[in-house]
């Protein structure tokens, strides 16, 4: 029985006693690599006989947070592999930040101003994945991040932040619905009632599938949108040496005249470095979806070995296709362009679009606006699966309520799914110009969140190390461990606040009050504080000291799982 349905919230793993099959093996044929924790004097021949009788041991009852319960093991399937992680970080954070928005980073910062804000930003989600990472390694729990922060933080943070995350995807998906509906005005002026039908049919069908549709599915989104990324560079590049016909050769000519920086808000270096830094506010909304590849981690196959690996690719690739994007779309279009400013949603307001007009290569603009339907499109599949585990793990831990445990004969989620199937329908409302003004604010709540879970992410790591540290356990004993990432989670998490809480500065400046900015760049972190206040309030939660994590128990169930799946493929 899992602990949303007995009122418990045990500490240890209770696995069913069969979880492991040969799919969860290494494809080579051995454990987890250099960080494998089998311990030497470790019968493997009798790893699954020890994991039984440790699901059978009592549990920590005075901790509210727990890795994976029966409830996970029993009713969800592993479905996922390391190929659909590593690229469903991709999927999730290449997206209308990159095709359409990466023109604003140019205007507002200049393209130096803007190259360095997404460098430093860059650094913060290396941060973020290794943190992730470490941290899903020894928990590999559906929810992740959230149920994460109730083992080894306050069980009121996780419900805080669980909660955010669920509204923040409740409202995103019909979002991206609506984006959808204005990218296809692009070529016709069908109703826009068709196009959410649709849409809202196809994402609750990849939803409510077995999890592997939806790994396959965003398998090939993230195909096309590296393809396009990559070609899109070439072109630039292209374009740029003047391997157009009829186009001179352009170079660092824009970094030259208007320059390097713009003034933005302010004169002086004082204007080019708000600019700089109003390009950091916006990076970050570009990079958002890394996070998501852990959420599924009950659902995937070997999560000890398989994420920490993804979320390393996954960094080091979204990063390079930024960075080089960046640089691109700096030396091709000036960053006093008027086009950089357009917000039609469609393909129009694409910096590379802009530079492949003015070259007069007609076919781009509808290549990248179809992509970016489909980015659009991916963005709601990956907002549904994040939200309905979400939802499944608050679930399990008796903060939702249990009707939300029911699961398909294959795994999923289905109540979780029908909820945020009911909110989809909120996309109709922007048939209606007041609707839409009222669904667009609702949308801006939580338009913070981002840096609030990267926040979590980074705060959960180091109560890790902070507590491995306090029982006198080596970092060693992790499953997958760098030496470096507490003094990177430290700096991250600090830069997050820093930008979460300077994001809507721009409002404070003389003649720029504007309710809504303000409104849609704060307004997440009291709903984040009241949540976790009155849940401690009302379960009188508590942090927990270092020492009462029970580390050494997870670190045990590790080295059993993983002396038991050596053992299941062995014979």
């Amino acid at each position: 029985m899992s602990n949303g349905e007995s009122g418990k919230t045990p500490a240890l793993v209770t696995l069913e006693a069969q979880p492991i099959d040969i799919d969860d093996v290494d494809s080579h044929g051995g454990h987890s690599g250099s960080n494998s924790v089998l311990r030497p004097g470790q019968p493997p021949s009798n790893a699954a006989d020890d994991l039984e009788d440790a699901i059978d041991q009592p549990t920590v009852d005075d901790h509210d947070g727990d890795l994976v319960t029966s409830a996970e093991s029993h009713r969800l399937k592993r479905g996922l592999a390391e190929r659909h992680l590593s690229m469903l970080g991709i999927a999730g954070a290449i997206g209308t930040g990159l095709f359409l928005s990466l023109g604003g980073a140019i205007q507002t910062g200049g393209p130096l101003g803007a190259l360095l804000g997404y460098a430093i930003v860059g650094g913060i989600v290396c941060a973020v994945q290794f943190a992730l990472g470490e941290v899903t390694a020894l928990l590999p729990v559906t929810g992740s991040f959230v149920r994460h922060a109730g083992f080894l933080v306050d069980p009121a943070l996780e419900f805080a932040i669980g909660w955010n995350l669920v509204y923040g995807n409740l409202l995103s998906i019909p979002s991206e619905i609506t984006a959808i509906c204005v990218l296809f005005q692009f070529w016709t002026d069908l109703n826009s009632a068709v196009w959410i039908v649709i849409f809202v049919i196809a994402t609750v069908a990849v939803g409510v599938a077995f999890i592997r549709v939806f790994g396959e599915v965003e398998y090939v989104f993230a195909i096309l949108k590296v393809l396009l990324v990559v070609f899109l560079i070439i072109l630039g590049l292209v374009i740029d040496l003047g391997g157009v016909p009829g186009t001179p050769r352009i170079g660092f000519k824009y970094w030259r005249d208007p320059g390097p920086f713009v003034e933005y808000v302010g004169t002086g270096d004082w204007g080019k470095f708000l600019g700089f830094w109003g390009v950091m506010t916006s990076a970050v909304f570009s990079f958002a979806g890394v996070e998501s590849i852990a959420m599924a981690a009950a659902e995937t196959q070997n999560p000890r070995r398989a994420i920490p690996r993804a979320c390393k690719q996954v960094f080091a690739r979204v990063l390079l296709f930024y960075m080089l994007a960046v640089l691109i779309v700096g030396m091709l279009v000036r960053s006093d362009d008027n086009r950089l400013g357009d917000d039609s949603g469609t393909a129009a307001q694409s910096p590379f679009v802009i530079a492949a007009s003015a070259a007069g290569i007609r076919a781009i603009p509808s290549v990248v606006n179809a992509i970016v339907i489909t980015s659009a499109w991916s963005s709601s599949n990956q907002s549904l699966m994040a939200g309905t585990r979400v939802l499944y793990g608050l679930a399990l831990k008796g903060q939702a309520p249990k009707i939300f445990l029911r699961t398909t004969s294959w795994g999923t989620p289905y109540m979780c799914v029908l909820l945020f199937t009911a909110f989809m329908f909120l996309s109709f409302l922007t048939l209606s110009n007041n609707a839409m003004t009222v669904f667009w604010w609702l949308v801006d709540l939580t338009s913070a969140g981002v840096l609030v879970s990267w926040s979590t992410i980074l705060l959960n790591h180091i109560r890790l190390k902070l507590s491995l540290r306090r029982q006198g356990i080596p970092t060693a004993r992790l499953p997958w461990h760098n030496s470096w990432t507490l003094y990177s989670s430290y700096a991250a998490l600090f830069l997050c606040m820093v930008i979460l809480l300077t994001s809507g500065f721009k409002v404070f400046t003389k003649g720029n009050w504007d309710p809504e900015t303000f409104v849609s760049s704060y307004l997440d972190i009291p709903l984040v504080l009241s949540a976790y206040l009155i849940w401690k309030f009302i379960k009188k939660t508590k942090i927990y000291k270092l020492d009462e994590i029970p580390l050494a128990d997870a670190l045990k169930q590790a080295d059993l799982e993983e002396a038991a799946r050596v053992q299941a493929y062995h014979d």
